[in-house]
């Protein structure tokens, strides 16, 4: 016959809580929204007995640095310049991380960092109070850091862009002129890659 364990439950309660203690539990450091790396830090962070002086644990540190690899590789069409320091920066993080160069503590407050860093870029960037939005910034670090050039981008493309230009050539050829325009002969040889970083841009949807 089948046994109806509902009847037991209460029971079982009252044993758990009176003879099985659980220690709280220590936050060694808090990943806030980061969303599947958080994840992977939560459960290390449920081990805060390992973080005082032991070497980092190689799987979850592989898997980490993965994660964050790939959000840059994500990230790196949409902001060549900037994602490319980010992975510079994952390249060092690693390489200290292999000599045993910081605790696990240590290690994962770094990588917290990085995260940020990688999932809100202008947090780590001092822009000017014009290059206020993701694609102007973009613009902005990928070409020579000229403030008065990406106002004049930026304004091109939104005065452009009907619905749907990404996807439409002759949309698209209208936007490529007003942009070929105020690029003038300085940046005329890199009009395909500017093209390109304009067309990844969401905000210019």
């Amino acid at each position: 016959d089948e046994v109806d364990m509902k009847k037991y439950e209460p029971a079982m309660r009252r044993l758990l809580d009176t003879y099985i203690k659980a220690d709280h539990s220590e936050t060694v450091v808090d990943f806030e929204k980061l969303g599947l790396i958080e994840l992977i830090v939560a459960r290390a962070k449920q081990s805060p007995a390992e973080s005082g002086g032991k070497k980092v644990p190689e799987a979850m540190a592989e898997t980490i640095e993965n994660n964050v690899r790939k959000a840059i590789i994500d990230g790196q069409p949409i902001n060549p310049k900037y994602y490319e320091k980010m992975s510079q920066l994952l390249d060092a993080l690693i390489e200290q991380r292999r000599e045993e160069a910081f605790s696990y503590e240590a290690y994962l407050k770094k990588v917290k960092e990085l995260a940020v860093n990688v999932k809100e870029p202008e947090g780590t960037t001092t822009y000017p109070q014009s290059v206020n939005t993701r694609a102007k910034q973009s613009l902005f670090d990928n070409l020579g850091r000229n403030e008065e050039l990406v106002a004049r981008l930026d304004a091109a493309v939104r005065n452009t862009k009907k619905a749907d230009w990404k996807a439409n050539r002759f949309k698209l050829r209208e936007v490529q002129n007003a942009v070929t325009q105020e690029l003038g002969g300085e940046y005329a040889d890199d009009l395909l890659n500017v093209m390109d970083l304009i067309k990844n841009q969401a905000d210019y949807d």
